[in-house]
């Protein structure tokens, strides 16, 4: 059963102490190694990364257009020294703990990072 509720600000805060606690980061990729980007809802000419704080929400969104995608675990660490650093140069948004209507937050990649210093 998923954490996820229409609260976005209490996913994202979910998403946080989560990570924290468990040490990794859930995100889509296919079998060509692609992660998953999409347009973003909240920003015109941008692509948003969904990532989630649990493998169980991850898996909930390989289905219909994203069943080519697995739930792929990054550690944390990395995530945040290596991911962020390169989706900031990138220009894409993260989207954090999307729920199964597909609603969640984006941000600046930078603004992710500092919720873990």
């Amino acid at each position: 059963m998923t954490k996820l509720t229409a609260d976005i600000q209490a996913n994202c805060d979910l998403f946080v102490t989560e990570t924290k606690e468990t040490q990794v980061i859930w995100g889509l990729c296919n079998e060509e190694g692609d992660w998953l980007s999409v347009a973003s809802s909240e920003f015109e000419d941008s692509e948003v990364m969904p990532f989630w704080s649990s493998e169980e929400n991850a898996k909930l969104h390989c289905a219909d257009e994203w069943e080519e995608f697995t739930a792929t675990m990054i550690p944390l660490d990395v995530f945040v020294e290596d991911w962020m650093v390169t989706l900031a140069e990138d220009g894409v948004l993260v989207g954090m703990n999307w729920n199964e209507q597909l609603e969640g937050s984006e941000h600046e990649p930078a603004d992710v990072a500092k919720l873990y210093l």
